[in-house]
């Protein structure tokens, strides 16, 4: 999310063209199996060893076996949440996003109420030796989603990340509404926040998952954006497509990275967000963002209010 520039009118008209599209969510809700957390973001990667580095050195997570992917690897940041690193195909594109992770409490249960709700394409279930059991699918603009049942019921940070928490990922979203049909409607993802830099934009909406308070963030694109289809380029994909790691005290955090020489090359901040949040952002050798946030606000938010309550530490 870009940094505090000035305070901003808090008038969106592309707010009034969306809100009906939760109305009537609840009743499709009854029997769904709960949706409570990000799991986690799978992203490619051209250089292995130096990716290794970055989430290992840098952040501070907990290196392990990929279940998914043999030639994979998972950070974790505590047991049920991580980062799953996959050597780029050669024809990956501008994109370096694999997939996005949801924690479900029952993934065979889910997978059988989406079939039932008119969701195809879906994988079959898979296990890991854990006691992982996950499957996947796609939303409406063709972004990999993946349901995980963790095995772990551990919450505890990893010895040595820099945060055990990841609070959002987000991803570039083309078409809003469409997007709020699976998210919002089918899912029932519910609302948190929205904002832009400009009255009359909206550049970032976020949506917390059904039954918790991890978010998924639209970082919007084209018409209605600050972020025109000519600037979405490798590099800016790379500053959409992030992971948010939760701190209690971003002044300490980032001292910590810096007392221990954990910097990443790629980083800037700390800095007020527009959300009324202090944030610091780090990039992996691909351009992925991975971007520090205190858990709570310290300062009012632009453009919207909250509509729901943050995620506890």
């Amino acid at each position: 999310m870009p940094i505090h520039r000035k305070p901003l009118p808090r008038r969106f008209a592309a707010l009034a063209l969306i809100a009906a599209t939760t109305i009537g969510a609840a009743s499709s809700q009854a029997d769904r199996p709960p949706i409570t957390g990000i799991s986690h973001l799978a992203v490619y990667a051209t250089d292995m060893a130096a990716s290794d580095h970055f989430y290992r050195v840098v952040l501070g997570a907990r290196k392990g076996l990929d279940p998914e992917d043999s030639a994979g690897v998972r950070y974790y940041f505590s047991p049920r949440q991580f980062v799953e690193v996959l050597p780029a195909p050669k024809d990956h594109g501008p994109s370096m996003l694999a997939h996005v992770g949801y924690i479900t409490t029952d993934a065979a249960g889910l997978r059988t109420w989406l079939g039932a709700h008119g969701v195809s394409r879906l994988t079959q279930i898979q296990h890991g030796p854990g006691g992982d059991r996950w499957f996947g699918g796609q939303d409406p603009e063709g972004n990999a989603v993946q349901f995980v049942q963790p095995g772990s019921r551990v919450t505890t940070a990893e010895k040595g990340a820099i945060s055990g928490r990841i609070i959002h990922v987000g991803h570039a979203v083309h078409d809003r509404v469409k997007q709020d049909g699976f998210y919002r409607t089918l899912l029932g993802f519910r609302a948190y926040w929205f904002g832009a830099f400009h009255e009359d934009k909206v550049d970032w909406v976020s949506q917390q998952v059904p039954d918790g308070r991890d978010w998924l963030e639209y970082m919007m694109v084209g018409p209605g954006s600050d972020v025109t289809l000519d600037k979405v380029d490798a590099r800016q994909l790379g500053v959409l497509n992030h992971l948010s790691l939760g701190v209690v005290n971003m002044q300490a955090a980032v001292t910590t990275l810096y007392r221990e020489n954990r910097l990443s090359p790629r980083h800037d901040g700390p800095q007020m967000g527009l959300d009324g949040k202090w944030q610091a952002n780090f990039y992996d050798p691909d351009g992925t963002r991975v971007e520090l946030m205190e858990f709570k606000p310290s300062s009012k938010p632009c453009c919207s209010a909250f509509t729901a309550e943050s995620p506890d530490p």
